[in-house]
């Protein structure tokens, strides 16, 4: 199952047309590429996500040693609020899509304005860090839940082994022999429960570790971008402060029209 149903960022035209772009005007494509590397990193995390996913139904619908048992329904209650996540997190990467290919669009729009200096700064175009947070956000989630479902396996088989141990020590009685004391390590099929939600974690974590990346790198970019800006021109004031004091500096200039003095011109007709 693909988890989106938009084409890779890369094969973008807009997104193309601005990368050839910057490089025709020297401009630091560093910055996109990683954005863009980052998006489809985690995309294809997610893609392995809703795999595992679908086995995770499969095997639970297939196996018969626990049709009967509760933990059947608390795995099912578990793969639902899952599978809510998942559907969340392709919500996420869609938006996050769409705002990097409309930030690409404004990037050339800007450019047909005001030239190639409209790329100096391009990550301003990109507003993706809130999308990536709640991503983030989610993914944290996940991972708790998963390891909650397995723990809650580790209890069952727990419980399990101490009901079967039970009824063995009460066989052991009735023979005389000493009762059990040690406990059973997880069995095969606590084992078998466990894996593909252990499995849904590491993937989870992979993606936290790609999306905690991806806003750190949007925060250095946005610190290095501010700097730059503060080095370029730390006082020079706006275009529209300058005219205000032009303005000023011509009016100082003006000089009142002299009215005649008629004792010094008397010859003059008012």
């Amino acid at each position: 199952m693909n988890a989106t149903a938009t084409p890779p960022l890369i094969e973008n035209e807009h997104i193309l047309e601005l990368l050839s772009l910057m490089r025709e005007n020297n401009k630091d494509t560093s910055g996109l590429f990683a954005m863009i590397n980052r998006v489809t990193e985690m995309e294809k995390h997610l893609e392995t996500a809703v795999g595992q996913l679908a086995d995770m139904k499969r095997d639970l619908h297939d196996m018969r040693e626990i049709q009967d048992h509760p933990i059947k329904t608390k795995l099912q209650k578990a793969i639902i609020a899952l599978e809510q996540r998942i559907n969340d997190m392709r919500e996420s990467l869609a938006k996050i899509k769409v705002a990097i290919v409309e930030g690409a669009k404004n990037a050339l729009d800007a450019f047909k304005e005001k030239g190639a200096n409209a790329l100096n700064n391009i990550m301003r175009f990109f507003h993706i860090k809130q999308g990536l947070q709640a991503w983030k956000e989610n993914a944290d989630a996940t991972i708790r839940a998963d390891t909650k479902t397995i723990a809650n396996i580790e209890a069952f088989s727990q419980q399990y082994h101490e009901t079967g141990k039970g009824v063995r020590n009460m066989g052991r009685a009735l023979r005389g022999k000493e009762a059990v004391t040690e406990a059973k390590p997880v069995g095969w099929l606590a084992k078998t429960l466990q894996a593909p939600f252990k499995a849904h974690r590491a993937t989870q974590v992979k993606m936290k570790k790609t999306l905690t990346a991806a806003i750190k790198g949007l925060e250095q970019m946005e610190q290095e971008a501010a700097q730059r800006k503060a080095a370029r021109a730390p006082d020079k004031p706006s275009l529209l402060d300058r005219l205000e004091q032009n303005k000023a500096l011509a009016a100082q200039h003006v000089r009142p029209t002299p009215v005649m003095d008629r004792a010094k011109n008397p010859g003059v007709a008012i």
